[in-house]
């Protein structure tokens, strides 16, 4: 629902295990790197009307706003460091990802999760450099340009009960996902027609037919009476 507020048009990208091609190689997978997930604003969610399976960053220019990823070690890798470089002998060394989302794709947000751990890193990019976020006061990171914060949760998702990242509003209120709110839309369904039926009395007692009552609450004449007799 946020993405949808932001991008009523629909103009944006999420990634999954999805390849950044930031330069070109042969081949060309050593000049990619494929975070967790990200989002990319305002580009077309599809290219030549096929589900995007790459994101070419010099024919698209637009970085990406966050990177997650979920690191099952300790988190060296997705925290390395080491620049590209180019020995005398032409060897080229491969460099960190940490390095690439800072210094080549320039990532506005970028998220470590250590599963193993529970611990969660956020890194913001200022003036050519990712500086670490500390939490607020709800233990959650700030993701201004989208009003949201991301944090961990305790639950159960997927039938694992476990630590997981979710999102809240800049209130603090966790954002739903798609079963839980089908759940919230079903009980407030149930509470809306309990409503209905206990105005029935009431607009009895105010003088209307069984008849009345139906027309004026959308009932059978049936459910009326059940309401009635109950």
């Amino acid at each position: 629902p946020v993405l949808q507020q932001i991008h009523p048009d629909g103009h944006y990208a999420i990634g999954q295990d999805c390849g950044i091609y930031w330069r070109e190689t042969d081949p060309p997978e050593k000049g990619a790197e494929a975070p967790d997930w990200f989002y990319v604003p305002n580009v077309p969610p599809r290219l030549d009307g096929e589900i995007r399976r790459s994101y070419v960053i010099w024919r698209e220019y637009i970085a990406p706003l966050i990177a997650l990823e979920f690191a099952s070690g300790n988190g060296e890798e997705e925290r390395d460091k080491t620049p590209l470089s180019r020995s005398e002998e032409g060897k080229v060394t491969k460099p960190g990802k940490f390095w690439v989302y800072e210094q080549i794709i320039r990532i506005a947000y970028y998220g470590i999760y250590e599963i193993k751990t529970g611990n969660l890193e956020v890194y913001e990019f200022l003036k050519g450099f990712y500086h670490k976020m500390k939490p607020n006061e709800r233990g959650h990171y700030p993701i201004e340009p989208l009003g949201i914060e991301l944090g961990l949760w305790q639950g159960t998702y997927q039938n694992q009960n476990q630590l997981w990242l979710r999102w809240w509003d800049n209130q603090g209120n966790l954002l739903l996902i798609g079963n839980e709110r089908a759940e919230v839309e079903h009980a407030r369904a149930q509470k809306a027609e309990q409503a209905i039926f206990e105005a029935v009395p009431r607009f009895l007692k105010m003088g209307l037919t069984v008849e009345q009552v139906a027309e004026a609450l959308s009932l059978s004449v049936e459910q009326v009476r059940e309401q009635v007799e109950g």
